[in-house]
C-alpha cells in the first residue's frame, strides 16, 4: 500500500525539480477538484524543505496517510535515529492550539498504531512559515513525550531538526519502517466518519492475523445477504463480541456496503441507543459541513443533517412507523445495534399501553421487529449486533428473547450465529434455548468478534473486568498482571487527584471524561451529580474550552450516555450502590432518603452490567475513584466503599500516589 503521495531519499528530493515533485503530488491526490490553494501550499513547502534539508541525509514523505483519522500529515522526515512528524501552516502567523493538537494527534497515532513507530523516537514539529520567531525550549522532554510540539518558522527548521538528532545512535531502518503494519483502531465516531466518506473498513481497521477482524465479519454478512437474496429466503444474523470488539462498526460498515451494492435494498442502521444516534449524526453532520467548506459544494448544517439522519436512524421511529402500517417496510436489510437491549413482552406491552394507547399489544420487541420484516413476500435480512452481559435497563430482553421469538413463530427463517454464543452465559443462560439454536441455526465463526479494539493497549481488558466482577480473584489477579504495563489502571480516594491524572495522561486531542453509574446518587455531595442530564453530542464532540464537554470534567456521563461509545482516558466514580461486603457484591437502590436492597436477580444483573459497561469505556487507561465515606452521613457509610477499595487493591491495582 502506497501511504505517501511522494517519497524519496532527501538526496533525491533535493535533485528532483519542483515541477516533478508537484506532478507526483497532484497525480496521487484523490480529489480531482484540487484547489489552487493546496498547490500553492505544496510549492511553498517544497521550496522551504529544499532550502532547510540541504545538509541532511535521510528519507522524506509528503502527504503521509494516517488511516484511523482519515487524514494525511504534511511531511514525515527520517534523519538518523529520529522520525519527524512535520505539519506546515503556510502564511499563518501564530502557533494555534488546534494546529498543535493536530500535529500531536498525528504523532500519537503513529506511535500507537504503526508497528515500526512503537519504539522509535518520534518528534512532532509545527512549521508556521510566517511566524516571527521560532520557540526554542531548553528541555526537549515535553516534545519527545508528545505533550507539546517543536515550534519553528521557515528559516529555522534546520536548527530545530538538529536539536533532536543523535549521531551516535543507530539509524532508523527506513525500508523496514515503510513496510511495517499499520493497525488502526478508530473510535466509533472516527470510523463512522471514515465509512461515510467512502473509506473501506480495511483501511481503518487492524488487519493482523491475531484478530478475527471486521473485514471477515463484513464478508460473511455479505455472503449471507447475497444467498438470501438469490434464494428468496429470510435470514437473521447474530453478530456477537466482547465489549469494544467493533460490533457497531461492523454494523455501520455492512449498512454502507449494502447501500452501495443495491440502493433498492434500502439498508439502514438502527439503534435504540439515543446518545449514540445523536453523537454519530452530529459528528457526520459537522464533518460534512467542514468538508464542504474546502470545496465549491457548500452545505448548510441542515442539509448535511438530513443526509446523516437517513444513514443512522432511531429504532423507535422505525418501530412506530410500522405500528401504523401492516405493509412491508421499504428496508430489505436492517441492522439493529445493541439488539440485546430490545424489550421483553411485559416491558413492550406496558409501554404500548401507556404511551401508544394499544391495549392488546402482546409481543416482545424482538418478536415485533422480526414480524415487521416477515411482511416481505420475498427475501430480507436482519443483522442483530449483540453485546454479551450488557443489558442495563429494566425490561431489556437480551439475546434469548430473539431466539425464543424465532422458535415460536419464525422457524422458517435461516438463522446464523457464532458458537461463542453457546460457550458463555453472558449471551444465553437457558440450555433449552441453546439446544434449539444448535438444531435450527447455522454456526459461523466469523460472526463473533473476539478481540477488543477499543482498548487497543490491552486486548485482555474485557476478560479482566469479567473476572473482576465475577469475583474470580485469582483469575482477575493473573490477567491484571498481564495488562497493567500496557493499560494503566489506578485507584484513588481523591477526586481532584483523579482529575489531575486524567489531564496529565491526555495528549493532543485525546478525550478524557468522568463517568459513573446512574444509581450512584450519593456521589452528589462530592460534586458528582449523576441525575444531571448531559448533552451527549456536546460531551463527546465539543472542545476543551466548552464547559459542557467531557474535557471539563464537570458533567458526568452515566452508563446510558456512554454505552456504545468510548473515550481515551476515563475516571470511573464508584458509587455505594454496588459494593463488596464479606466477599459478595451488595446491590442497592437509593430511593427518597435511604438505600434499599435490590432483591430481583435480573435487576442485580442489570446493576453488575452497569459497572461492566463503565469499566470498559476507556481506550487507553482509567482511574477508579472510590470515596472514603462519611461518618456524619448515614447514606455514605465507610463500609460501602472500603470493601471495594480493599478488593481492587488485593487484585493488584495500585493506589495513585
Amino acid at each position: 500500500m502506497q501511504r505517501a503521495y511522494y517519497s524519496n531519499s532527501i538526496q533525491e528530493f533535493l535533485l528532483n525539480s519542483e515541477d516533478s515533485i508537484l506532478g507526483q503530488l497532484t497525480a496521487n491526490h484523490s480529489n480531482r477538484t484540487l484547489e489552487e490553494l493546496q498547490v500553492t501550499a505544496w510549492r511553498k513547502q517544497i521550496k522551504i524543505l529544499k532550502d532547510q534539508l540541504a545538509s541532511f541525509e535521510g528519507q522524506i514523505y509528503f502527504e503521509f496517510a494516517i488511516p484511523r483519522m482519515g487524514k494525511r500529515v504534511d511531511n514525515i522526515i527520517i534523519i538518523n535515529n529520529v522520525i519527524f512528524i512535520v505539519e506546515f501552516k503556510v502564511s499563518d502567523g501564530g502557533y494555534s492550539k488546534h494546529a498543535i493538537e493536530q500535529t500531536i494527534d498525528y504523532t500519537i497515532d503513529l506511535k500507537n498504531f504503526h508497528e515500526g513507530s512503537h519504539h522509535a523516537k518520534l518528534v512532532p514539529i509545527l512549521v508556521v512559515t510566517e511566524a516571527k520567531t521560532s520557540i526554542f525550549v531548553e528541555d526537549n522532554i515535553t516534545i519527545i513525550n508528545h505533550q507539546d510540539v517543536a515550534k519553528t518558522n521557515q528559516y529555522d527548521l534546520t536548527q530545530t531538526l538538529s536539536r533532536f538528532i543523535n549521531e551516535d545512535t543507530s539509524a532508523v531502518d527506513v525500508l523496514r519502517w515503510e513496510n511495517s503494519i499499520y493497525k488502526p483502531t478508530p473510535t466509533i465516531v472516527e470510523a463512522a466518519q471514515a465509512l461515510y466518506k467512502g473509506h473501506n473498513v480495511k483501511e481503518i481497521t487492524r488487519s493482523d492475523s491475531g484478530a478475527i477482524n471486521l473485514s471477515k465479519t463484513t464478508d460473511q454478512l455479505n455472503r449471507i445477504i447475497e444467498e438470501s437474496k438469490h434464494n428468496e429466503k429470510k435470514s437473521i444474523c447474530f453478530v456477537t463480541g466482547v465489549p469494544g470488539a467493533g460490533k457497531t462498526l461492523a454494523g455501520l460498515n455492512i449498512a454502507v456496503q449494502r447501500m452501495k451494492a443495491d440502493e433498492d435494498e434500502h439498508a439502514v442502521f438502527l439503534s435504540g441507543n439515543s446518545p449514540l444516534v445523536e453523537v454519530l449524526r452530529e459528528a457526520l453532520t459537522r464533518d460534512a459541513v467542514d468538508i464542504s467548506k474546502q470545496t465549491d459544494d457548500k452545505l448548510t448544517k441542515k442539509q448535511a443533517a438530513i443526509k446523516a439522519n437517513a444513514f443512522i436512524q432511531n429504532i423507535h421511529h422505525f418501530r412506530d412507523d410500522n405500528l401504523k402500517s401492516v405493509k412491508a417496510p421499504t428496508e430489505k436489510v436492517v441492522v439493529f445495534d445493541e439488539a440485546q437491549r430490545a424489550w421483553t413482552q411485559a416491558q413492550a406491552s406496558s409501554f404500548m399501553k401507556r404511551k401508544k394507547g394499544l391495549e392488546n399489544f402482546n409481543m416482545s420487541e424482538p418478536e415485533f421487529l422480526i414480524d415487521v420484516m416477515n411482511r416481505h413476500n420475498e427475501w430480507c435480512t436482519i443483522v442483530c449486533l449483540i453485546g454479551g452481559g450488557q443489558e442495563i435497563n429494566t425490561g431489556e430482553a437480551g439475546l434469548e428473547e430473539w431466539i425464543n421469538s424465532l422458535g415460536k413463530k419464525f422457524s422458517n427463517w435461516d438463522i446464523y450465529y457464532s458458537e461463542q454464543i453457546l460457550d458463555s452465559d453472558n449471551y444465553v443462560k437457558s440450555q433449552s434455548a441453546k439446544n434449539w439454536l444448535i438444531e435450527n441455526g447455522h454456526s459461523e465463526s466469523e460472526l463473533h468478534l473476539a478481540v477488543s479494539v477499543r482498548s487497543f493497549r490491552s486486548e485482555k481488558l474485557s476478560y479482566f473486568i469479567h473476572e473482576l466482577l465475577d469475583l474470580n480473584y485469582n483469575a482477575a489477579k493473573n490477567i491484571y498482571a498481564q495488562i497493567k504495563t500496557d493499560y494503566p489502571i489506578f485507584i484513588t480516594r481523591d477526586i481532584d487527584a483523579a482529575k489531575k491524572w486524567l489531564r496529565d495522561q491526555a495528549k493532543g486531542s485525546e478525550r478524557i471524561g468522568l463517568i459513573s453509574s446512574s444509581g450512584a446518587k450519593r456521589l452528589r455531595p462530592l460534586g458528582i451529580d449523576v441525575k444531571n442530564t448531559i448533552s451527549a453530542p456536546s460531551w463527546f464532540l465539543n472542545g476543551s474550552r466548552d464547559i459542557r464537554s467531557s474535557y471539563f470534567l464537570e458533567e458526568v456521563a452515566t452508563e446510558f450516555d456512554i454505552q456504545g461509545l468510548e473515550i481515551d482516558w476515563a475516571c470511573v466514580a464508584w458509587g455505594g450502590n454496588f459494593h463488596l461486603k464479606d466477599g459478595s457484591w451488595q446491590y442497592l437502590n437509593f430511593k427518597g432518603t435511604k438505600w434499599q436492597i435490590i432483591g430481583q436477580e435480573i435487576t442485580k444483573e442489570y446493576l453488575k452490567n452497569t459497572y461492566r459497561v463503565l469499566l470498559t469505556r476507556a481506550r487507553q487507561g482509567m482511574i477508579i475513584y472510590i470515596p472514603r465515606g462519611d461518618t456524619l452521613d448515614h447514606t455514605r457509610p465507610k463500609e460501602y466503599y472500603d470493601g471495594t477499595w480493599n478488593y481492587l487493591k488485593s487484585v493488584g491495582i495500585q493506589e495513585l500516589k
